[in-house]
């Protein structure tokens, strides 16, 4: 079900308090929110899991919901937190169960698709600047939000935006160029 009017409907009669609209959101949204997920989690089971986690974050803070921005835009940005997050805990759990040893640098083309390898590349680069600037080039670049909704979304003006889009992917690609050599 693409998101538009009526999921925005439904967002605010959930954020003023109707159960029955929030439980019809979650089941409306999780299909494209496992989507997004998995834009950024190479495994199935993983996207599943920031989707739940992106699903319970809806349920806990849809009160919240100011409508500053759509819903969709809202959502994409908390969908996009909750799978950078699930990509940092997956991370330090592995250290934990491998005693320190560190992830390997690169992707294992053998035991991983080139497309899994770059995305673990981009949630590494990613991790690596200040989270504002990952939060505008996940938004723009990974999410295809417009200027205009990220401005909206972060209350800021598109001025700004532009600029720490541009000071975030020198970044970024400053990261995945260094990997690579």
């Amino acid at each position: 079900m693409p998101l538009g009017d009526d999921i925005d409907a439904l967002a605010r009669s959930a954020a003023h308090g109707d159960r029955a609209a929030l439980d019809a959101l979650l089941v409306a949204v999780r299909p494209d929110v496992l989507r997004l997920c998995a834009r950024f989690l190479p495994n199935r089971e993983d996207a599943e899991e920031a989707c739940q986690d992106t699903l319970l974050a809806v349920a806990n803070g849809i009160t919240r919901f100011e409508g500053r921005s759509s819903f969709r835009t809202w959502l994409h940005r908390l969908a996009a937190n909750r799978a950078r997050s699930t990509y940092r805990a997956l991370r330090r759990r592995w250290l934990l169960e491998t005693g320190g040893v560190p992830l390997p640098d690169r992707a294992d083309p053998r035991r991983t698709s080139v497309v899994a390898g770059t995305r673990l590349d981009l949630l590494d680069a990613l991790d690596s600047v200040r989270p504002d600037l990952a939060e505008v080039v996940t938004l723009r670049d990974v999410l295809g939000l417009s200027y205009h909704e990220i401005a909206a979304l972060l209350d800021a003006p598109e001025g700004t935006v532009k600029s720490r889009l541009h000071l975030a992917r020198q970044l970024v690609r400053q990261r995945l160029g260094d990997d690579r050599n």
